[in-house]
């Protein structure tokens, strides 16, 4: 079952699953990119976070962070400007370059 995130609500990797889908991979290495692919962007929402907020607020955000409540979270990075937008360009570029390299890939397969 899939981990809900706190900012589930404002991505979609389904293009990423598709594409990932279309090439020719045993399902465990299928499943292990996606895995992959979640974990990247984590990281990319986690930093991007991070890199908008005080290092008091960091600090509670992490705290934040690891109960998964995701109410406390919205309501703790309402001090971080424009942090939906901010998160929701980290991610499009992370996912462009993921489909980027995916579409490499294929090539070199071809």
């Amino acid at each position: 079952m899939k981990h809900k995130h706190f900012y589930d609500s404002l991505i979609e990797t389904t293009d990423i699953t598709i594409e990932l889908a279309q090439m020719n991979l045993l399902p465990d290495e299928r499943l292990h990119l996606i895995s992959l692919v979640q974990a990247n962007i984590h990281t990319v929402v986690v930093d991007t976070v991070l890199s908008s907020l005080s290092e008091k607020d960091k600090k509670i955000f992490l705290k934040n962070l690891v109960s998964n409540d995701h109410e406390i979270i919205w309501s703790h990075l309402k001090k971080a400007e424009n942090i939906e937008e901010k998160i929701k360009l980290a991610v499009k570029k992370a996912k462009n370059e993921l489909l980027k390299d995916i579409e490499r890939v294929k090539k070199i397969k071809k």
